[in-house]
């Protein structure tokens, strides 16, 4: 089972993006796929996928309450299934107030029954609703997780729950992730959680044209520490659009979206976008970095192509993976 948290600690690495992305391209691969968002934040995986309608009731009932076993209801109720078929687990405000809700649970728990605070798992509780009680690996192939980016119990929890990363990285700029701090940041969350934290992969994103970045592209392609199958070019109105289009980067190139500005407004319109070579090969590199997570890191079965039915131009197929050709059809 494909089990992957995708996380960065730097901001601006299109941790959402690849996260939506991902969860389609195996989805479109013929696997099963649930998405979770823990990030309590506006402009998350919840809006990008249109779901999450009672996101802000705090009446109603959530993810939070069934990791602190406090549900209000059913927990298949919680997941909504988006317009391109991956089932989402939306986020809700409550994911805010996760660690002082904790905190209150941890002080009930432990007055009851006499046990230390440090005996109690702060960090299991997703693991157990997941595995343990919901059992979702008896019904998805893949189980994806786009975190709060703070180093806290909610991150921690989605972490000693799924145990791989796939870490998306900005190759430029003061205080984006290198070499020794992707290692560094493994190596505390394993000391942390006591387990170990595989790395699937890295994955440069909005890479230009600068020697800047190339510099840091090459650094990070040539490294024997972890892989990187794949980089993703700078491609900021196809991945600003997704947005827009409320869904993943197929999306948008199939029904062709397209922001623009129409009598001194900005609006955004499906069937306006035009055909590009580059954009579609960035759809073959988002679909090669799927097929990476899917076979290398866990070994599972999947249809190794890319197939692009886009509104009045046809359909366009790509062969993806370790035997991938250019283009298959067109």
């Amino acid at each position: 089972m494909i089990t992957a948290v995708v996380y960065s600690e730097s901001g601006g690495t299109f941790k959402t993006t690849t996260t939506a992305n991902l969860a389609v391209a195996l989805e479109r691969m013929g696997l099963d796929v649930c998405a979770i968002d823990l990030d309590p934040q506006e402009g998350n995986l919840t809006s990008l996928f249109d779901v999450g309608e009672h996101r802000s009731d705090p009446g109603a009932d959530n993810l939070v309450k069934h990791i602190l076993e406090m549900p209000d209801g059913d927990f298949e109720d919680l997941i909504e299934t988006s317009s391109e078929g991956v089932d989402v687990i939306p986020s809700h405000d409550m994911l805010g107030d996760f660690t002082s809700n904790l905190e209150q649970k941890i002080a009930y728990e432990t007055g009851m029954k006499n046990i230390d605070r440090e005996d109690f798992g702060r960090f299991e509780l997703l693991y157990d609703l997941l595995w343990d009680e919901q059992q979702l690996h008896e019904e998805y192939d893949a189980v994806l997780i786009d975190p709060n980016a703070r180093a806290e119990d909610l991150l921690y929890n989605a972490i000693y729950a799924l145990r791989t990363l796939v870490a998306p990285v900005k190759p430029a700029g003061k205080g984006n992730l290198s070499l020794d701090g992707l290692e560094e940041m493994v190596e505390n969350m394993e000391a942390q959680l006591g387990i170990e934290v595989g790395l699937s992969c890295v994955v440069p994103t909005a890479i230009g044209q600068t020697n800047a970045h190339t510099q840091y592209t090459k650094q990070f392609k040539n490294t024997d520490a972890y892989p990187t199958p794949v980089a993703i070019p700078d491609r900021e109105s196809l991945m600003d659009t997704m947005w827009e289009a409320r869904g993943s980067a197929y999306k948008v190139l199939e029904e062709r979206w397209k922001t623009f500005e129409r009598d001194d407004e900005m609006v955004s319109e499906p069937g306006e976008r035009g055909v590009y070579e580059r954009e579609l090969e960035t759809a073959r590199d988002l679909s090669e970095l799927a097929a990476f997570v899917a076979t290398e890191t866990f070994d599972a079965e999947i249809d190794p192509r890319l197939t692009l039915e886009i509104d009045d131009h046809g359909e366009r197929t790509f062969a993806v993976g370790d035997d991938a050709e250019p283009e298959v059809t067109a």
